[in-house]
């Protein structure tokens, strides 16, 4: 199959509309060729374009900045001469100076299929900015690794951030070619819009269900380490609003529902198969140990629960992510009714709202969570309705 940027590569007409333009790529490390060359590189190595600068998301162009809220400043490219502008360093937004360095914008970031994974934000930015001013987005697409399954409530009215782009779920199915489509039509945006589609992409066929198995994987930020964790983080990312132990610090982060030194996972297991056994199913669970050498729980030896989206233990149609999470989180409180699961310091700079809520979208997640006689119908009843909304939505946007 070829990804975008192969086929910008190898089709010569494709480029047609960019002769004699200035062009700025927005890349990170996962930004590859399927011969592993850098996207700069091989768009630096044509003679029928001119890049006159790039940009870097979060955890920078080379993927250097290991957590969040860690800045990457603007520099100079040493190989090329070229300004590289951090969207994740004094700004979020391009700035009008940013805009004036191109005419059309080549973004070719890898996602994960989550609304809180912030490059789907900086996707909508840098839209945004182009919107009214006659300049070009193209999204060279890439896969969702995740596939085409939703999940999750909406994000709602005001609760927008720079982990929430919209109201979409935290599970959106699409690739960010397509979300680019949505964004302009659903915020109206005065721009010419352009996907690179992928060639060959299947979501639904397996073994891959999104990934393809002859693409090598590259993390697309410092944790994002596999598919496993691909797959599984829709749920796991939750972990970044609580006390509990993302797996930060350790070779494995966001592959488990928590770690703590206080929390029995063996029993917390055992709860979550009592509540419902079903939200369980399509992964497999293993009670395992770790001692982060940074973030929480520095030092202290975790009794965890380590998610098995992979193998023998997958069924991509079965697999619920960010109900597993919530369930995981359910049943600790069950087990610990004052236990203070929810962080109260900054997340992504904001400052008034609890971080679980900003990663939700609303309080909905944590309310059910803290309130001792919600069930998961009463969950599957919020959640539900706007996981079908969210497809009929976008199904006319589908490019695969």
């Amino acid at each position: 199959m070829k990804f975008g940027i192969d086929r910008l590569l190898a089709e010569p007409d494709l480029r047609k509309p960019l002769h004699g333009k200035r062009l700025a790529l927005v890349a990170h490390p996962a930004s590859v060729t399927e011969g592993l060359v850098h996207s700069l590189d091989a768009l630096m190595a044509l003679d029928d374009i001119s890049i006159t600068s790039a940009f870097g998301p979060q955890h920078g162009l080379k993927g250097d900045k290991q957590d969040n809220m860690v800045e990457t400043a603007d520099e100079l490219d040493a190989q090329y001469g070229i300004p590289i502008y951090s969207l994740y360093g004094e700004v979020r937004r391009p700035t009008p100076e940013m805009m004036d360095s191109a005419d059309i914008f080549l973004f070719d970031l890898q996602d994960l299929g989550c609304r809180i994974y912030t490059f789907v934000t900086t996707l909508l930015y840098l839209l945004e900015a182009a919107s009214g001013t006659g300049k070009q987005v193209w999204v060279l697409d890439r896969p969702n690794p995740a596939g085409r399954p939703v999940e999750g409530t909406l994000l709602l009215p005001g609760q927008e951030s720079f982990v929430g782009a919209g109201p979409m779920p935290m599970r959106h199915g699409l690739t960010l070619g397509e979300m680019g489509r949505w964004f302009v039509d659903h915020f109206k945006l005065d721009v010419e819009y352009r996907v690179i589609a992928m060639e060959g992409w299947q979501p639904h066929e397996a073994p891959g269900f999104g990934w393809p198995e002859d693409r090598i994987w590259i993390n697309p930020s410092p944790n994002a380490a596999n598919l496993n964790m691909a797959r599984a983080y829709a749920g796991t990312v939750m972990l970044e609003g609580t006390t509990l132990s993302e797996g930060r610090g350790t070779t494995r982060p966001l592959e488990v529902l928590f770690g703590a030194p206080d929390v029995d996972a063996a029993a917390v297991r055992n709860c979550m198969e009592r509540i419902a056994p079903h939200w369980l199913e399509g992964c497999a669970l293993r009670e395992c140990w770790f001692t982060p050498t940074f973030h929480k729980h520095q030092g202290e030896l975790c009794n965890a629960l380590m998610v098995h989206a992979e193998g023998p233990f997958y069924d991509h149609a079965k697999f619920r992510p960010w109900r597993l999470q919530a369930l995981a989180l359910k049943a600790i409180r069950w087990f610990h009714p004052t236990y203070p699961i929810w962080r109260d310091f900054p997340y992504e700079y904001e400052f008034e709202r609890l971080a679980i809520d900003v990663i939700n979208g609303g309080p909905s997640l944590r309310e059910w969570v803290d309130n001792p006689s919600a069930t998961p119908a009463d969950l599957d009843a919020l959640t539900s309705p706007d996981e079908a909304a969210w497809r009929e939505e976008t199904a006319s946007l589908l490019l695969y």
